[in-house]
Formats: C-alpha cells, sequence, structure tokens
C-alpha cells in the first residue's frame, strides 16, 4: 500500500482534516452536501477540508464485464470538488489489491498519511474488504484510531435518492433537464476542437467537431440545444451526436454548430451544455433534406433560449 500512502501524503495537507471518501462521479448534489458538510465540520474545529476519491471506479475493477462509463472526467471531478470546496484532492488509483484492504487499515492510512480527524459519509456508505466497514464498525473503528464519524442523509430529488447510476440513466434516455435537476448544473462535455471532414462548411453550418474522452457518458444520438464556452466566452448553439447516417458515417461524433459564431478554433478546448434533446438522429434523403432541418432545428434552438 506504499502508493496509496504515497497518493494521500502528497495530496493532504499538514496537520488534521476532515475529509469524505468515494469515486464521486459527477459530483452531483449529494456529493456537494457531503462537501458542505465537511467544510461545517472543518470550520467548527479548525481543520483543513479534503476529499478522497478512487479512481478507476471499483466497478471496472471488480466487475471488468460490465460496460462503465463516467459522468464527468477525472480532471473534471478534481475541478469540481475544488470548486464545492475542497482544500485537496486525494485521487487513490484503485486496484484489486486496495479492494483486499481492511475497513481498519483504510482508515489507519487516513488518518496517520491524511490527517484524518472528521470522516464526513453518506447513510448507506460502507468501506474496504466485503464493504464491511458500515457505520457502525466506523465509529468503533474512529473511537480506537482517533477520528470522528458524521453522516449525511442522502439527498432526494423527485421522491427517489440522487446517485450517479440514476444520473446515467437519465442521461441513457436523454431526460437532460432530469440531468440538470440531479446534477444540479447542465451536463457538460469537453474537449479540444479536432479537424474533421468540414461536410458542415459545405452546406452552410460550420460545426466544432469536439474530441471527448472515449470513457464519458454521451445521451442517446441525436441533436440537443446547447451552451458552448468557447475562447472565454458563452455561446448558443446546437449540437448533434451521432455517425452522420445521410452520409453513411460510422463513427460516433460530437460535432457543435455555435450561432452567431465563426472563429477558427482548431486545437482550442471548449466546454459544451447539453441543456435539451430536440430530436433523434435521422437519416435524410440527401443533403437538401438535410440543410431544411438544420435551419428548422436552429430556429427552435433560438426559440429555446428566448
Amino acid at each position: 500500500m506504499l502508493l496509496l500512502r504515497d497518493e494521500l501524503r502528497h495530496a493532504a495537507t499538514p496537520g488534521r482534516n476532515a475529509l469524505t471518501v468515494g469515486v464521486f462521479d459527477g459530483v452531483h448534489r449529494g456529493h456537494r452536501a457531503l462537501i458542505a458538510q465537511v467544510g461545517d465540520e472543518a470550520r467548527a474545529t479548525g481543520l483543513g477540508r479534503g476529499v478522497v476519491t478512487f479512481h478507476p471506479s471499483p466497478v471496472t475493477v471488480l466487475h471488468p464485464e460490465v460496460a462503465f462509463s463516467y459522468i464527468t472526467t477525472l480532471e473534471q471531478r478534481v475541478e469540481l470538488l475544488r470548486e464545492a470546496g475542497a482544500d485537496w484532492v486525494a485521487v487513490v488509483q484503485f486496484t484489486s489489491e486496495l479492494a483486499l484492504v481492511s475497513a481498519e487499515d483504510f482508515c489507519r492510512m487516513l488518518v496517520e498519511d491524511a490527517g484524518m480527524a472528521v470522516l464526513v459519509v453518506g447513510e448507506d456508505f460502507h468501506l474496504g474488504r466485503g464493504r464491511v466497514g458500515d457505520i457502525p464498525r466506523l465509529r468503533e473503528i474512529g473511537a480506537t484510531l482517533g477520528f470522528q464519524v458524521v453522516t449525511v442523509p442522502l439527498v432526494a430529488g423527485s421522491g427517489e435518492d440522487i446517485s450517479s447510476t440514476r444520473i446515467r440513466r437519465a442521461l441513457a434516455a436523454g431526460e437532460m433537464e432530469e440531468v440538470l435537476s440531479l446534477l444540479g448544473r447542465p451536463y457538460s462535455l469537453r474537449g479540444p476542437v479536432l479537424h474533421g471532414d468540414e461536410r458542415g462548411r459545405t452546406i452552410g453550418f460550420p460545426t466544432l467537431n469536439v474530441g471527448v474522452s472515449a470513457d464519458q457518458a454521451l445521451p442517446p444520438n441525436g441533436v440537443y440545444v446547447t451552451e458552448v464556452e468557447v475562447l472565454g466566452q458563452r455561446w448558443r448553439g446546437l449540437t448533434n451526436i451521432g455517425t452522420q447516417p445521410t452520409f453513411d458515417g460510422t463513427r460516433r461524433r460530437v460535432e457543435t454548430y455555435v450561432l452567431d459564431f465563426s472563429a477558427e478554433v482548431y486545437d482550442h478546448v471548449v466546454r459544451i451544455e447539453l441543456l435539451h434533446r430536440l430530436r433523434a438522429e435521422q437519416r435524410f434523403d440527401g443533403a437538401d433534406a438535410l440543410v431544411q432541418q438544420i435551419h428548422a432545428d436552429v430556429e427552435a434552438a433560438r426559440a429555446y433560449f428566448q
């Protein structure tokens, strides 16, 4: 466990800390409630505020047969955790060896290498080999090792507890308004603008071909009303996720038409917020029919923002 201990020592601020532990994919409203409580505990006792996040997700290590995609990239996750109030974020590599560590041994490392004085967790939290480190067991360990366990009620939305799994389900259904409600912010994609086949230019709608991580979750193929952050400014846009079936495409792409924008931004990183699904992906009878539909999509997007 030398790697784990090094990761904790490198990330944690010196002294005693209040912290929370988990994957935190998406950094949704429930996650932010945990970090807010970490902040409350830290202010009350003069502690630092830390987050320990596992990457990759334990699902990919323990169940490699399960297809898994992330709501946020690791870089986005760390940024969001800091924005939520963490003084420091320790990214701990989850391995099959780490999965065998007992709850007590893991907590001991958090105390010795991350200065843990307060552990803030959700009511359904489990830690350690076999998930035997439930809240009562963690409180027993805390009494021995000298840390306090504080629990936070699960945050509900529309009558059901908010979870990363629930957000993935809504995202897979293209329910972007539901995703926004659960995350507390619009779902976003971020990546560099890549050179594509430039077919959009030939039909009067030049698009930004945005590269996104292969393991990031995407909503169903279709056309979405979006806001785009590019060159430090926000623009309204229309994003197509799909394979360009009208032109017999096979590779899934994320292409954004930015309204009233014409600058060249190849290799610049842009952020796309997916606000509303306009329609499913369609195959049209040639470029003229596609252009006619794009005009209608643009008008629908402008109407959305009015």
